[in-house]
């Protein structure tokens, strides 16, 4: 039987689908027919993590874009692109780094002929979280580092501030630091060309940072 039709079912939590597995190959391959939400629906496929799997860094973001839906690979869109430049310049090789999102399918809704990122709900980011807590277990990196409020909510709590902690160093109950900054989408959404550049400094300087950690 294979996985596909020992996996494809219904499920309220990916726990399920799991299984004690702590090898990627299999992870990437029980997850790629999760059902334990609904944006299964709406998503191409599933965009599951990819990158060095023994980095000391592991990059989380949200959830994979419409770029990301299409091609089934985390962060080679508009926000990925930025990425990679400020990774260059804060002196990080990407090959270096794992790269996920905390939910593995693209939410979106329609607008005209487009597909427009929809922020995924706490339900849907809770179905899913086990898989990123399995990515990490995985790959035992030094340091995790939240891309966003949902990634850093998803391993900080609901009450975890971006805007107060960015930066912040926070040792993790599993024995990696975690640090949160803000999504790459974030500075591509600001529309003032100083503030933009601004942004993109300050995200390289938080970037900079946390290559100081290793």
């Amino acid at each position: 039987m294979s996985v596909r039709d020992e996996y494809f079912k219904d499920v309220s939590s990916a726990e399920e689908l799991i299984d004690g597995n702590n090898d990627l190959d299999s992870l990437r391959d029980a997850a790629s027919v999760c059902r334990a939400c609904n944006l299964w629906k709406l998503g191409t496929q599933t965009v599951f993590g990819e990158g060095n799997t023994s980095s000391k860094i592991v990059f989380v973001g949200e959830q994979p874009g419409n770029d990301e839906d299409l091609s089934g690979r985390p962060f080679v869109g508009p926000a990925g692109k930025l990425l990679q430049k400020a990774l260059v310049d804060a002196g990080i090789n990407r090959a270096d780094v794992y790269v996920t999102n905390v939910v593995k399918h693209f939410n979106w809704e329609p607008r005209g002929k487009r597909r427009i990122h929809k922020r995924p709900n706490g339900l849907q980011v809770a179905a899913c979280q086990p898989w990123l807590d399995a990515e990490i277990r995985a790959i035992k990196p030094g340091i995790v580092v939240c891309l966003g409020a949902t990634a850093a909510q998803s391993l900080l709590g609901q009450d975890f501030k971006v805007t107060k902690r960015r930066g912040e160093v926070i040792k993790s109950e599993h024995g990696y630091s975690i640090v949160a900054t803000i999504h790459p989408s974030a500075i591509l959404r600001t529309l003032d060309d100083q503030a933009r550049r601004d942004e993109l400094k300050r995200f390289v300087d938080d970037l900079k940072k946390i290559a100081t950690l290793l």
